[in-house]
């Protein structure tokens, strides 16, 4: 039987859900609204469950977007998917931000660099692949100055992310015709290409719990670097 999963991607400021049957995508919600995740988080994946006549006892698995991506976002997406494996008794899926991006580009032949905005003039990057129908990463994900990842691209390369869109002009500037762009609106990441990644780790056996299960933040969070600061 082909695992049934809720998929949740709050890594970017437009959240997305999926719900999907195996293969099959049987529910998907898109928000770029000016509201954070606690604001529509639970009552959207009630709205979801409903809509697709499931209960939380009917999943196999939740996956969520791990990150890179925002921090507060990760933690509210990360904490929902944790407490609904636990009361649905599941395991959890984790999934990247970038290869999630990524796969919204399916079978291109040229290689595709996914940037997000990490603000702070860099981004968090990764350079992918497609091979046998998957993204498959040839660079470990990375926060990074636009213009020193720029310099490590020597050929025509595909563009995706927000991040791409905020230094468009930087990447053609030094990549001229050698850079080309997806299209506006593939540029967020959405949980229906996530689910779909998800469902590689379920066949893979990358099955995790709630204790497992941590962010990938890339970079330290300002918290963090404040309270560094000042044990010093």
């Amino acid at each position: 039987m082909p695992p049934i999963l809720l998929t949740i991607q709050t890594a970017s400021p437009a959240g997305s859900l999926a719900i999907s049957d195996g293969e099959r995508l049987l529910a998907e919600i898109n928000l770029d609204v000016r509201k954070t995740a606690t604001e529509w988080l639970l009552q959207s994946i009630e709205d979801l469950l409903h809509k697709a006549e499931l209960e939380k006892g009917d999943l196999d698995a939740i996956g969520v977007v791990r990150g890179p991506g925002s921090f507060t976002g990760l933690r509210v997406g990360l904490a929902t998917a944790k407490g609904l494996s636990l009361a649905a008794n599941c395991p959890l899926l984790g999934i990247s931000s970038l290869q999630c991006l990524a796969m919204q580009l399916p079978f291109t032949s040229l290689p595709v660099c996914v940037m997000l905005d990490a603000r702070k003039q860099e981004v968090y990057a990764a350079l992918y692949n497609w091979e046998a129908g998957f993204p498959h990463p040839v660079a470990e994900e990375r926060v990074i100055k636009p213009e020193i990842l720029l310099s490590d691209i020597p050929g025509e390369t595909l563009f995706i992310g927000n991040g791409a869109l905020v230094y468009r002009s930087l990447i053609v500037r030094q990549l001229a015709g050698r850079a080309h762009f997806a299209p506006t609106f593939l540029n967020l990441p959405r949980a229906g290409a996530a689910a779909a990644l998800g469902l590689v780790e379920w066949q893979a056996g990358r099955l995790l719990s709630a204790d497992e299960l941590m962010p990938k933040y890339l970079r330290p969070s300002e918290a963090e670097l404040n309270f560094a600061t000042k044990k010093k």
